[in-house]
């Protein structure tokens, strides 16, 4: 099997134009059936909103919104912690984003600083 078919047949369910979207109510990727942001979505949201990193947060914040609504609305036994559910949408992009890291001002800056 070369590797166009096992792509192919990886990914049946898809056609080769789908994008690492969501799928709702289940918060699915529709492209690979990961729990949704999936790893590919994740790098293609990075490139996407790496010039606004503070509008992704917003576009994840309010997508953590709906899949809290969508999946309580489904079973509520099985929405995930509310831990879990802040990771998998807004805790990745803190990490790797530079948007909301603190520095700490050094010794020397300090000292250089006008008083």
């Amino acid at each position: 099997m070369t590797g166009q078919q096992r792509r192919l047949s990886a990914n049946r369910l898809a056609p080769a134009g789908v994008e690492h979207l969501p799928m709702r109510p289940l918060w699915l990727c529709r492209r690979c059936g990961q729990p949704w942001p999936c790893g590919a979505a994740k790098l293609a949201l990075l490139a996407e909103y790496r010039e606004v990193p503070v509008s992704l947060f917003l576009y994840l914040a309010s997508c953590l919104h709906d899949a809290i609504d969508d999946l309580h609305r489904l079973n509520p036994s099985v929405t995930g912690s509310a831990a879990d559910m802040f990771d998998r949408f807004l805790g990745w992009p803190a990490r790797h984003t530079h948007t909301y890291r603190v520095s700490t001002p050094t010794v020397a800056s300090i000292e250089e600083a006008p008083s």
